[in-house]
């Protein structure tokens, strides 16, 4: 397939795709004689696996591990385990600040009265360091 094709099938832009190969993630694709990027469905896959490990929010150091693991799949999963877990607890941080950033929100837009800008409780609390 070709890297139209590819992305499409995969619900990632074409330069992202080229992105990877640079970086490594990907393998350079076969050519074909005009020069194009013939991609197969290892090839597919592979950009699957990576995708879904960023949309997971794996950065990509994690995700080269991730896919050099996948490629020993009789070695431990101690390592994929390991980042994992230090992924499941960044997304707990996450939602921590995400949590008291509404809350802060929430009590901003509650204590304004919408009355003058000189009394604007959300302009007030944005405005204190």
């Amino acid at each position: 397939m070709q890297i139209g094709d590819l992305s499409r099938q995969a619900g990632v832009n074409i330069e992202t795709i080229r992105y990877y190969e640079r970086i490594g993630v990907l393998p350079k694709p076969a050519r074909q004689s005009n020069g194009r990027r013939t991609y197969s469905t290892v090839d597919a896959e592979r950009l699957g696996f990576i995708r879904h490990a960023r949309d997971l929010g794996f950065d990509l150091p994690s995700v080269r591990v991730l896919l050099a693991l996948q490629e020993q799949p009789e070695a431990s999963c101690e390592d994929a385990s390991r980042i994992a877990q230090g992924q499941l607890e960044e997304v707990e941080r996450r939602i921590a600040r995400l949590l008291s950033l509404r809350d802060e929100l929430a009590r901003m837009v509650g204590e304004c009265h919408q009355g003058r800008v000189s009394e604007c409780r959300v302009i007030e609390a944005l405005s204190v360091s």
